[in-house]
C-alpha cells in the first residue's frame, strides 16, 4: 500500500513540472524530472520506495527547473544580439549599437519578470501537491489504524498471519479440553471423589455388604430390583408387588425409590441388588453435595463457600443415622431444583433478579428434577412439594402488589416453561398420590396418629447429640443419646463446625442483612418443625400442619425436617466463608508480589477441611445373609419361616431371582392379613393352619432351620404332616413342606 501511494505522488511530481511550460520545450529535463514514471523498474522501485519520504520534493524540483529556464533564455538572448551588431555594417552603428542595447535590457526585463511569474506559479502548483500529498497520507494513516501524530509502523507492509483452520478433529479435541476444565465438569468429578471416600468402606465389597444394617437396606434394594423388573416385563402390575400375598397395592406399603427404576433394569438376582444399593448409596451422596453446591453458586457464594454448603448438607453427622434409609439419603433433587429454576428466573440472593440471565430452558430442567426427587418417596418429597407451593404462592402476590412496577417480571418463554413445569410436577405428584391414598383407605391402621408422632418427636438436646456412627462425636455422645426415646431418629446434630460459620455467617457475610435475618428464620422455623409435638405440644407448628395438610398424617419422623436446617445453615455458612476469601485476597493483593502464601491459601480451605471432619463416618458394614438356595427354586405363592418385620426384609432381597408371590414382606406398618397368617402358621404344620394356608393361595412353605431358634416357630421341625396330605424335603439348608 505504502509503494502503491509513493508512486502516486511521483506521477504527481512530474506532471507540475510539465505544467511549467518547459516539459514541452525541454523534454530532457522534463523526463529527468518525471519521477518513477519513467526509467527502469529498479529505478521506479527506488523511486517509490522514497517518494514518502519528503512531501516538499515536488516543489525544489520546480524552482530548479525555472532557474536553468531563465539561464538559457539570456543566453539566446546575447548570442542573438551578436549577430545582429555583425550583420549590420552601416554608418549608423552608434544608433544600432543604441538601440540593440535597449532591446536587450528590454528583452532581459521581460524574461526576468516572465522568470518569476513562473517560479511563483511552480510554487504555488508545489504547495497544492504538498497539501494533496499530506491528505492522501492521512486517509491512508486512518484506513491503516495509525494516527495522525504516531510514526508509521516500519512493519505495516507486513500482514498478520491468519489464524489457523482447525480441521474437524481439533475443534473437536479443543472442545473435549474447555469441558474437562469447567467447573461443573469439575465440581462433579469432585462430587463423585469425595462420595466414594467419605462413604467407605461401603464400596469395598460392594456385592456381600450393605450400609448400617442388612433389614432396611435389603428392602430397598428389592424395591429397585422390582421397580426395574416388572417395568420390563409388565409395568402395568408396578404397584401390585410380590410381597404381602394376597394384599394389592402393596408396592406402596412404604416409600418406593421410583426414581431410580432405570438402574433396576440392570443386573438380576440378590447380589446385582446388593451391587445396585451401594452404588445408588455412593451417588446419592454425591448429587446431594453438588446439588447444595449448585444452588450456593447460584445464590452468589464463592466456590470454597459453595463446597462447604455442599459438604455440610450431604455429610451432616445426624444424616450418618439415616444411612440405613436411602429414600432420606437421596435429597440431592432438592437442592438441585432450586438452584435450576433460580438460574431460569435470573434470581440470586446476592445480585438479585437480573432478566438478562433468564432462561427458560433452565427453568423446566428445575420443574423436572423436582418431579424426579419426589418421586424418590414423600417421605422428604411432600414438604418439599408444599414448598415449592408456598414459593409458588408467594411469587404470584409479589407479582400483583408489584404488578404496576414491574408489568412483566418473565418473558413468555419463562412464562410456559413455568406452567409446563408446573403441570409436570403437579400430575407426577397426584399419579404417585393415588397408591397411598388408596392404601390408606383399605389399611386404616396405616394412618399416623399424633401420639405416634409424639414418639418420633425429639427433645432440644437432641440438636447437639451426634448418631453413633460418627466418628467424631460418637463415642463421646453416647450417655447424651441413653436419655432419647428413639435416638435413631432424635440424634440431630448438623455440626459444630456449621452451627460455628452460620452464626459467624449473621454478622460477617456477602449477604445482605435482611437475607441473613431470613435465612435465620428459616433455620428457627425448621428446628420447631423438627421437634413435633415436643415444642409447646406443636400445637402453633407441626399439630396444624398434620390436621390439615393432605398426606403430612403419613410423615411419622419430624426429625427429618433437619433436612431444610442443614441446607439453611449451609447457606448462612457458605455467605460467611465467601466473604472471608474476599478478604484473604484483599489482604494477598497488598504483598509484593501479590500472590497469596501458602498459609493464606490454607486458611480459606480450614472451614471445608473441618466440615468433612466432622462428618466422617464410623457406619457398620454387616455381611448380607447368603440367599438359600430353595428359594431359586420353590414357586409361589409361598411363605418363608419364621416371619417377622425384620426376618422379611432378607427374605423380600432374596426373591429378586424370581419374584415369586410371597406372604412375606416387611414396611412402615404389617397389614392385617399378614398379622393373620402369622398368628396361625405358629403351630404349623397342623391341619388348622395347613387348611388356612390353603384357602387363601399358599403352595410352599419354606422353613429357615438355623433362624427358628428363639422365635415362636421354635421345634415345628418336629411335628408330624403324615395325616396331613403335606409333602417334606429338604432343599439346602431349608425345609421345604409342599401344600
Amino acid at each position: 500500500m505504502t509503494a502503491e501511494k509513493s508512486g502516486t505522488t511521483g506521477r504527481r511530481s512530474g506532471a507540475e513540472t510539465r505544467a511549467d511550460g518547459t516539459g514541452a520545450k525541454n523534454p530532457p529535463d522534463d523526463a529527468a524530472g518525471a519521477g518513477p514514471g519513467s526509467g527502469s523498474p529498479d529505478e521506479r522501485a527506488s523511486g517509490a520506495d522514497s517518494s514518502g519520504e519528503d512531501d516538499t520534493a515536488g516543489t525544489v524540483t520546480s524552482a530548479g527547473k525555472a532557474k536553468r529556464t531563465r539561464k538559457a533564455r539570456r543566453t539566446g538572448a546575447a548570442k542573438a544580439a551578436g549577430a545582429a551588431s555583425t550583420a549590420d555594417k552601416t554608418s549608423t552603428a552608434d544608433k544600432a549599437g543604441a538601440g540593440t542595447d535597449k532591446a536587450e535590457a528590454g528583452t532581459e526585463a521581460g524574461t526576468e519578470a516572465e522568470a518569476r511569474d513562473r517560479a511563483d506559479a511552480a510554487k504555488k502548483d508545489g504547495d497544492a501537491a504538498e497539501k494533496s500529498d499530506a491528505a492522501e497520507k492521512s486517509d491512508a494513516a486512518k484506513q491503516d489504524g495509525t494516527g495522525d501524530d504516531e510514526p508509521a509502523d516500519p512493519w505495516s507492509a507486513f500482514g498478520p498471519a491468519p489464524e489457523p483452520v482447525l480441521g474437524r478433529p481439533r475443534r473437536a479435541v479443543r472442545a473435549v479440553g474447555r469441558f474437562l476444565v469447567h467447573e461443573w465438569t469439575l465440581a462433579v468429578v469432585a462430587a463423585l471423589a469425595l462420595a466414594a471416600a467419605m462413604t467407605w468402606p461401603t464400596l469395598r465389597y460392594p456385592r456381600h455388604t450393605l450400609p448400617q444394617d442388612y433389614w432396611d437396606p435389603s428392602l430397598q434394594a428389592w424395591q429397585m430390583a422390582w421397580s426395574g423388573h416388572i417395568l420390563r416385563t409388565n409395568p402395568a402390575q408396578l404397584w401390585h408387588s410380590n410381597t404381602f400375598y394376597p394384599e394389592n397395592w402393596s408396592f406402596a406399603f412404604s416409600d418406593t425409590l421410583l426414581g431410580y427404576a432405570p438402574a433396576g433394569l440392570i443386573g438380576v438376582g440378590p447380589e446385582h441388588a446388593v451391587l445396585r444399593y451401594n452404588i445408588m448409596f455412593v451417588l446419592a451422596h454425591a448429587l446431594a453435595a453438588f446439588g447444595a453446591y449448585a444452588l450456593a453458586r447460584q445464590l452468589g457464594a464463592g466456590r470454597i463457600g459453595g463446597a462447604v454448603a455442599g459438604a455440610s448438607f450431604a455429610y451432616a453427622p445426624w444424616l450418618l443415622a439415616q444411612a440405613g434409609h436411602l429414600h432420606i439419603i437421596s435429597n440431592g433433587g432438592i437442592p438441585l431444583a432450586l438452584a435450576m429454576l433460580a438460574r431460569g428466573h435470573g434470581w440470586s440472593l446476592r445480585y438479585g433478579y437480573r432478566p438478562r440471565r433468564r432462561h427458560a430452558g433452565w427453568a423446566f430442567a428445575g420443574w423436572l428434577v423436582a418431579a424426579w426427587q419426589l418421586s424418590l418417596g414423600f417421605g422428604i418429597g411432600l414438604p418439599f412439594a408444599y414448598m415449592l407451593a408456598g414459593v409458588v404462592l408467594v411469587s404470584v402476590v409479589l407479582w400483583f402488589v408489584r404488578r404496576r412496577k414491574v408489568k412483566r417480571p418473565f418473558g413468555r418463554r419463562l412464562f410456559l416453561a413455568d406452567v409446563l413445569g408446573g403441570l409436570v410436577f403437579a400430575a407426577v405428584g397426584a399419579a404417585l398420590a393415588v397408591p397411598y391414598f388408596k392404601v390408606a383407605e383399605l389399611h386404616p391402621n396405616a394412618e399416623r396418629t399424633i401420639g405416634d408422632i409424639g414418639l418420633y418427636s425429639p427433645p432440644a438436646s437432641g440438636f447437639f447429640t451426634a448418631p453413633a456412627e460418627s466418628r467424631v462425636w460418637g463415642g463421646l455422645h453416647e450417655g447424651a443419646r441413653a436419655v432419647l426415646p428413639w435416638h435413631p431418629e432424635m440424634t440431630l446434630l448438623p455440626g459444630f463446625v456449621l452451627y460455628a460459620l452460620a452464626a459467624g455467617g449473621l454478622f460477617f457475610s456477602v449477604w445482605r442483612v435482611r437475607h441473613r435475618i431470613f435465612l435465620l428464620a428459616g433455620v428457627l422455623v425448621t428446628m420447631a418443625l423438627a421437634m413435633g409435638t415436643r415444642f409447646f405440644g406443636g400445637r402453633f407448628t407441626y399439630v396444624p400442619l398434620f390436621d390439615y395438610l393432605p398426606g403430612w398424617s403419613g410423615l411419622r419422623t419430624p426429625g427429618r425436617m433437619m433436612l431444610w436446617t442443614t441446607l439453611l445453615l449451609g447457606l448462612l455458612a457458605a455467605g460467611a466463608v465467601t466473604a472471608f476469601c474476599m478478604r484473604v485476597r484483599e489482604l494477598a493483593a497488598e504483598r509484593v508480589p501479590p500472590w497469596p502464601g501458602p498459609w493464606l491459601r490454607l486458611a480459606t480451605l480450614l472451614p471445608l477441611v473441618l466440615v468433612l471432619v466432622e462428618g466422617l463416618n464410623a457406619t457398620p458394614q454387616p455381611v448380607v445373609p447368603r440367599q438359600p438356595a430353595a428359594l431359586r427354586t420353590v414357586d409361589g405363592p409361598m411363605l418363608v419361616l419364621p416371619s417377622s418385620q425384620n426376618l422379611d426384609q432378607p427374605v423380600m432381597l432374596w426373591s429378586t431371582d424370581r419374584f415369586q408371590p410371597m406372604v412375606n414382606g416387611g414396611s412402615g406398618f404389617t397389614p392385617r392379613s399378614q398379622a393373620r397368617i402369622r398368628e396361625a402358621t405358629v403351630s404349623f404344620p397342623d391341619y388348622a393352619s395347613v387348611d388356612y394356608l390353603r384357602q387363601i393361595g399358599v403352595k410352599n412353605v419354606v422353613v429357615l432351620r438355623d433362624e427358628l431358634e428363639g422365635t415362636p416357630w421354635e421345634g415345628m421341625l418336629d411335628r408330624p404332616v403324615d395325616a396331613l396330605g403335606v409333602a417334606r424335603e429338604q432343599v439346602g439348608e431349608a425345609v421345604v413342606f409342599r401344600l
